[in-house]
């Protein structure tokens, strides 16, 4: 039996056709009718998959998940919303409630097999990457360079999954790790300390696993609702990452690289030194990237307006010692290598 996906529609035309659609490509099908019926069904169903209604009586779509989200047994099943409306608002409110994605009605077969199977795998791969580091590292414990080769090799490819998913920042993991590297080596940190801020590095914005597509590569502004999702991918990484046990310092750079040194950051509003060392090293290390790579409404910044932003956010968004090194680096950078290829 196939990935099973449960459809909650009140309209029984709409159940018949998802069934229809769904089953003749192998998916367990389970069809109910409300949202009540849904809840009632998760008490003993853990499927991989809800298609939910959005406008249905007694709880709507977006009542009925925010019950779910309740219960951290099920609040992991990912949700797309089924919907005949086509507005913004909607689909902002939607994703942000914690919603994967949309699927517009009347269905459009290729259109909900392709969303159905893109969603399930996402999922998959965000919770067999977790095992699979967890599993490696318990492996080899006792072999402590092997542990060290195998690991590197599995956070390149998390960081490496994370990149490919966002297609304006692609090897953005590769360089912040780079970079923060080298701030490192500068302040003094040893090389053992180097290599474990190389790691957090690459695996700073795992938590964008999480985000939809749909905002994470959207090409135009994004809605303050869209931003909001974007906003909580370093707690999604922190989640990821805790459960890698035997590097728990992963999770400082996921969680709050997005810090201010003023307290202006996210998620947790810390200022000055609360912010960890590591932290502060990546968040100078990432905007450096963010200014010097492709993005689909600009291209690189001259070298000179970085210069300019790092030294205006110097105190403010970035620790000074810091952003000095990053500075004093770009000077040593006669030919601009530092940057997106």
């Amino acid at each position: 039996m196939g990935d099973w996906i449960t459809v909650i529609d009140d309209d029984i035309s709409n159940l018949k056709m998802a069934n229809h659609i769904l089953a003749g490509e192998k998916f367990r099908v389970s069809c109910l009718k409300s949202g009540v019926e849904l809840l009632d069904f998760l008490k003993a169903n853990t499927p991989d998959l809800l298609l939910l209604d959005i406008h249905m009586p007694q709880l709507n779509g977006f009542e009925t998940l925010e019950e779910i989200k309740k219960d951290e047994r099920l609040s992991a099943i990912p949700v797309i919303f089924l919907t005949a409306d086509d507005d913004a608002d909607t689909e902002a409110k939607g994703l942000s409630a914690g919603a994967m994605d949309f699927i517009k009605k009347p269905f459009v077969p290729e259109v909900l097999l392709l969303r159905a199977r893109h969603t399930i795998d996402l999922i998959r791969l965000q919770r067999d990457l977790t095992s699979e580091v967890n599993r490696k590292t318990k492996e080899l414990i006792e072999e402590h360079d092997k542990i060290e080769r195998m690991s590197m090799q599995i956070v390149k490819a998390l960081s490496g999954a994370i990149d490919e998913k966002d297609t304006y920042t692609n090897g953005h993991s590769t360089r912040v790790a780079e970079y923060s590297k080298a701030i490192a080596a500068r302040y003094g940190y040893s090389d053992e300390k180097q290599e474990e801020i190389y790691m957090m590095g690459l695996l700073h914005d795992v938590g964008k696993i999480g985000i939809p597509d749909a905002i994470i590569n959207k090409p135009a502004k994004l809605t303050d609702d869209e931003f909001g999702v974007i906003q909580n991918h370093p707690v999604m990484g922190a989640r990821i990452l805790k459960n890698i046990t035997e590097f728990p310092q992963f999770v400082t750079g996921a969680r709050w690289h997005h810090e201010r040194y003023d307290g202006n950051g996210y998620p947790d509003g810390l200022a000055g030194e609360a912010i960890p060392e590591e932290a502060r090293i990546i968040a100078v290390a990432d905007a450096y990237d963010a200014m010097t790579s492709r993005r689909s409404y600009r291209d690189i910044l001259p070298q000179e307006v970085v210069k300019n932003e790092l030294v205006k956010g110097r105190g403010t968004q970035f620790d000074p010692a810091f952003a000095d090194i990053m500075l004093s680096m770009m000077e040593e950078d006669n030919g601009f290598e530092m940057r997106e290829k």
